[in-house]
């Protein structure tokens, strides 16, 4: 994004349940025709498989840090860990806003590629995870990360309120010592059918979880055909000229006036 500076600063419990929302949510869209927008990784996506991303519309995040709280809380993090961090951030007018910024889940992730020991992998719905099994906390994705979303456990992680779970790519709760950890869309709860928990918590309704095999996306309070809600809302992708292909969309608008 060549006009804005770097940040700087601060009944069946599957996913079905969640995407039948989607569905029901979005209905009445079925008369919107489709924004000629293409998606490459939908398009390359076969079966009933779905292709999570995400929107975060900038112009009504007012930087509370809910999402943050709320992913620390999920995932029993230290409160140095931001997986999803708050920046504050100035534009080239002058102007101030609040940029969330989650793991990218990036199609061409850096990361993936020059983990030693494939710690690092995609799933089939198109989230990057840690196996923190094999990871060896050399710390070559944080390198290769252009975004800053890894963050390295250099101390044993707070005392897990399940002290018998064992944590697994999808869930890594509590993370291992020795290890990289960063968000991963909340894959267990998805697969529950809810919602990640930074879209949970955000009480602006700012962050949206999508589907680019269905081309939608939903708050939690509203679905939107994701297509269209790009194309209309002048969306971006953060850092996009350096090839990664993220998987996040940031709305600034251009004036659009917002439901109340």
């Amino acid at each position: 994004m060549s006009d804005r500076s770097e940040p700087k600063g601060p009944g069946d419990p599957s996913r079905r349940r969640l995407l039948g929302a989607f569905v029901a949510g979005g209905a009445g869209l079925a008369a919107v025709p489709l924004a000629p927008i293409a998606f490459p990784e939908a398009e390359a996506a076969t079966g009933p498989k779905r292709q999570w991303a995400m929107v975060i519309d900038l112009r009504k995040c007012d930087g509370c840090e809910d999402c943050t709280k709320a992913c620390q809380t999920e995932h029993e993090l230290p409160k140095t860990f931001e997986w999803i961090k708050v920046f504050k951030v100035k534009d080239s007018a002058g102007g101030e806003f609040f940029m969330p910024r989650p793991c990218f889940q990036c199609e061409n992730a850096p990361c993936l590629r020059v983990c030693p020991v494939a710690a690092t992998f995609r799933d089939a719905e198109g989230v990057v995870l840690v196996d923190q099994d094999r990871c060896i906390g050399c710390r070559m994705c944080m390198a290769a990360c252009p975004y800053g979303a890894r963050y390295f456990n250099y101390l044993d992680p707070p005392a897990s309120a399940n002290p018998f779970h064992k944590p697994t790519p999808q869930f890594p709760v509590p993370q291992q010592k020795g290890t990289v950890g960063k968000c991963m869309f909340c894959v267990h709860r998805t697969e529950d059918g809810k919602l990640p928990a930074c879209v949970e918590a955000c009480g602006m309704e700012a962050i949206y979880i999508g589907d680019l095999v269905d081309d939608v996306a939903t708050n939690g309070h509203e679905s939107v055909r994701l297509s269209t809600f790009l194309k209309e809302n002048d969306a971006f992708r953060y850092k996009e000229e350096l090839g990664t292909g993220p998987r996040v969309y940031y709305i600034a608008g251009h004036g659009q006036l917002l439901d109340n």
